[in-house]
């Protein structure tokens, strides 16, 4: 049986890399510029950067511009999923000067870049920083639920994640060859592992698709709609799968993801088929049938009226677009 989470991670291709190994002493202020600004020099080519630091010893502040900051212990990871401009800073209300001059030396340099800043005090702190890349349209529900930050606590994780931290500080320390695969590899393994441990402290009246994911009717009705998107799901049919009436799932599915079952389905199709256009040479009649549509003309209708540009067109002009603000449902 699939995985939603999974399969969902695989549609929107996240991809992920360690860039950033940053020792620092007191007073010391980094501020990260949006990650509309970032993306074309970090991960060029993808649509939506998220960056994550994981505080490796000492301690810092860390939170969205104009926000208020919170505080980072050693084994604590935060995680920015809208790619909002942010601070890191030895001290909270620290404010510094967004620049791309270190961002513009990963092309340049053996990964993960080693960085310094010496305040001169005695207090240091060590961090990596990390980026995922993914894709943010035409329908990304991961992307579209998450908050502007995740913090997650040393204490708050596991084994599994302490494990997963120290060997990103492993290879970060000493790069060997293959390091390069191996913490992108890393990165993305935090990345769902800091998911599974939001999901997991979510309140239980929480809305949102992962709300969905754990109610044990909608989780089941979003796990058949993955399993079997070229399925020609009925909503009837899709209730007696969840166990639930019509009216109910219907009524129960928009509450808690946002949107109808089949409004779902449909917009998901149209991120398969996205994703294929962009990933793959198949025909356009030939990724109609995988995603779930009879013919050419009916996924080219379905798209224009999604997209508002035909499947041939997206494949031709469409440019990566990095943006800082995520996707939202209609």
């Amino acid at each position: 049986m699939q995985d939603t989470l999974s399969e969902v991670l695989r549609a929107v291709r996240l991809t992920g890399a360690v860039y950033f190994a940053v020792d620092a002493s007191e007073p010391w202020v980094t501020e990260a510029p949006a990650a509309s600004e970032l993306g074309p020099f970090i991960m060029p080519g993808v649509e939506h950067v998220i960056e994550y630091h994981v505080v490796v010893s000492g301690t810092c502040w860390a939170g969205v511009v104009d926000e208020p900051a919170v505080k980072l212990n050693p084994g604590d990871i935060i995680v920015f999923p809208q790619g909002d401009s942010h601070v890191m800073s030895s001290a909270p209300g620290m404010r510094g000067e967004p620049t791309l001059d270190a961002i513009r030396a990963v092309s340049s340099g053996r990964l993960p870049l080693a960085m310094s800043m010496d305040g001169g005090g005695s207090e240091k702190a060590r961090l990596l920083c990390g980026f995922m890349g993914c894709d943010a349209r035409p329908f990304n529900p991961l992307l579209a639920t998450l908050p502007k930050v995740m913090h997650l606590r040393a204490q708050d994780g596991d084994d599994i994640l302490r494990r997963l931290v120290e060997m990103a500080v492993a290879e970060s320390s000493v790069p060997r060859p293959g390091s390069d695969c191996t913490l992108s590899r890393l990165s993305e393994l935090l990345f769902v592992e800091v998911v599974r441990r939001y999901v997991a402290q979510l309140p239980p009246e929480g809305v949102g698709w992962f709300a969905g994911l754990r109610d044990e009717n909608i989780g089941r009705a979003l796990q058949r709609l993955h399993e079997k998107p070229t399925h020609d799901w009925s909503l009837e049919e899709l209730a007696k799968e969840s166990g639930l009436s019509r009216s109910v799932l219907a009524e129960r599915f928009a509450e808690l993801v946002g949107i109808p079952p089949m409004q779902y389905l449909a917009q998901w199709r149209i991120q398969l088929a996205a994703s294929l256009l962009r990933s793959s040479k198949s025909s356009l009649a030939e990724i109609a049938e995988r995603v779930g549509y009879g013919s050419e003309t009916a996924l080219s209708r379905a798209f224009k009226r999604q997209l508002g540009v035909a499947p041939a067109h997206y494949r031709r002009e469409s440019v990566p677009m990095v943006t800082g603000t995520g996707t939202k449902f209609p």
